[in-house]
This record gives structure tokens, C-alpha cells and sequence, in this order.
């Protein structure tokens, strides 16, 4: 059951959420610690009920635990929805003290639901863009930027141009974490006609586009200060380049070939993200 809820995610949507607070804070605003939490709340019964979806719609003969027969699978995946729709309800009863409390405004409602929309086209049908190789771009939309752009406006009332500058390096590297992930299963993936972007842009292009999105991050983080952004508020999280270019390196080895140290990729793809999100986050605290 544990791999179906995806901790990962959990983790990331927790560094990414309490970046956005700590933007926030470091603009003045007063850290409120109830809309805090049901906010964050809200969202991890959300990402949660979406992977339980996401792994609910998946291809029926894909069995869940080994040896499972085809009767077995479908109670386990009535099970699934069953407690996808507990989480949901979660989310639901969640969202009235927002509202009666009058702890979300506008745009933090808009935020909302746009992170509603998000994870219910990601892992339900008809849209399913998990199954669409569009997964990954949900994902890190949700992840990274309406995470922490939640988090940010249950804080704070307005819009503040620092917001995006944090938002969209941390959505590339969000995408280049979500397809580092889909390697170790590419196969499985194969198997049973889940189109992942990885299946749909191919193993070598994949690569490519790995390698392209972490570039663009950095790109945009060394970018920051030429745009009025204080260089102290970024310097910290370039300091996890050493830790990409590991990455990189190691992408370099399976395109020549090499075999595969699966549990490192994946470790190093969700530690370059939190670890860049963590040291955004302590440098705001600091300040």
C-alpha cells in the first residue's frame, strides 16, 4: 500500500508549501498558523486521494501485491476508491472552515481550486494525464507551484513578484524529479500501456529533457538578481548544483549503457528538489 501513496510527494508538497509561508513572512505578513495547516492538510488528503485514484484507474491486469488473482484486484481496487473518496471528503470538510473562518480569500479559493483541478484531471477519467504522458506537468504545477502559492496566499492577501520567481525554477526541477522517477519503472510501464512522458518521448529524448529541465531552473535562479531579486535570498539554492551535476552524470552513464543504481537516481531526484526548496526556505527564516 505504501508505494500506492507516493510519500515522496507528500514530502516535496510539504518543503514546497512552507516555502511559500516563509515567502510570506519574510514580506511582513504575520504567520498564522491555523490557515496554515488546514491548508496543508487539505492538500496532502488531496495529493493522497490522488494517488490512490491514479492507482485505482490503472490497467486492470496490473496487479497490485505478486500473485493476485483478477477477483482479488478489483476488490483492491474498490478499496482504493473507497478510501480515495474518505480523503476527499477530508478535503471537502476541510475546505468549510476556510470558508466559514474567512481564512481563504479570493485568490487563496482560486488556489484551491485550481489544485483541485489538477489532481482530479492528473488521475481520473476522461482526462487522466497520467496516462496521457501530461502526468508529469501536473505534478509539478501542483508540487511546485500551486503548493507553495497556496501557502503564500492563505498568508498573505496580495500577489508579490518574488512569488514566480521561486515558482517557476522549482516547477522544472519538480519536472525533471517526476521523470527521473518514471525510469526504475519504465518497464512495468511498458508492460501494461501506461503512457508516462518517459514512454512517450522515449528514453534517450527523456534524457535530454531531464538534463534541459534542470538547466532551465538553474538559468532562472542565476537570472534572479539581474531582476531586482536580492542575491542572498538566492545564492543558497545554487549550491545544490553540485548535487545535479551528479544527476546529470549519472543520466550520462544509462545513455552509454552503464547499469542502473536505481534507489541513488531516485534518492538524488526528490533530494535535489526538497534540498532546494529546504534551503530557500531556511534562508527566509534567516533574514
Amino acid at each position: 500500500m505504501l508505494p500506492l501513496l507516493r510519500p515522496a510527494h507528500t514530502l516535496l508538497l510539504a518543503l514546497t508549501y512552507l516555502l511559500g509561508a516563509s515567502l510570506a513572512r519574510y514580506l511582513g505578513a504575520d504567520f498564522a498558523i491555523l490557515p496554515f495547516l488546514l491548508g496543508f492538510l487539505w492538500l496532502a488528503f488531496l495529493v493522497t486521494a490522488m494517488n490512490l485514484l491514479d492507482a485505482a484507474y490503472r490497467n486492470p491486469a496490473q496487479p497490485y501485491l505478486p500473485e493476485q488473482t483478477p477477483r482479488q484486484r478489483d476488490e483492491f481496487r474498490r478499496k482504493l476508491v473507497l478510501l480515495a473518496i474518505g480523503l476527499l471528503t477530508l478535503v471537502a470538510a476541510l475546505t468549510v472552515p476556510l470558508l466559514v473562518l474567512r481564512l481563504a480569500h479570493s485568490l487563496a479559493l482560486g488556489f484551491l481550486f485550481l489544485a483541485a483541478l489538477a489532481a482530479l484531471a492528473y488521475a481520473v477519467p476522461p482526462l487522466r494525464l497520467a496516462n496521457r504522458g501530461l502526468g508529469e506537468f501536473a505534478l509539478a504545477i501542483l508540487v511546485a507551484s500551486l503548493s507553495p502559492a497556496l501557502a503564500f496566499s492563505l498568508q498573505h492577501s496580495e500577489l508579490h513578484r518574488l512569488l514566480p520567481i521561486y515558482l517557476f525554477p522549482l516547477t522544472f526541477m519538480a519536472l525533471a524529479c517526476f521523470l527521473a522517477l518514471g525510469f526504475p519503472t519504465f518497464a512495468t510501464d511498458q508492460k501494461y500501456a501506461r503512457q508516462t512522458l518517459l514512454i512517450r518521448l522515449g528514453w534517450q529524448a527523456a534524457i535530454q529533457a531531464h538534463n534541459g529541465f534542470l538547466l532551465a531552473a538553474y538559468l532562472l535562479l542565476a537570472v534572479a538578481p539581474f531582476l531586482g531579486v536580492p542575491l542572498g535570498l538566492i545564492w543558497p539554492a545554487l549550491l545544490t548544483m553540485p548535487l545535479a551535476a551528479f544527476q546529470v552524470y549519472q543520466f550520462s552513464r544509462l545513455a552509454d549503457g552503464a547499469k542502473p543504481l536505481w534507489p541513488l537516481l531516485t534518492s538524488t531526484a526528490i533530494a535535489l528538489l526538497g534540498l532546494t526548496a529546504y534551503l530557500l526556505t531556511l534562508t527566509l527564516w534567516l533574514r
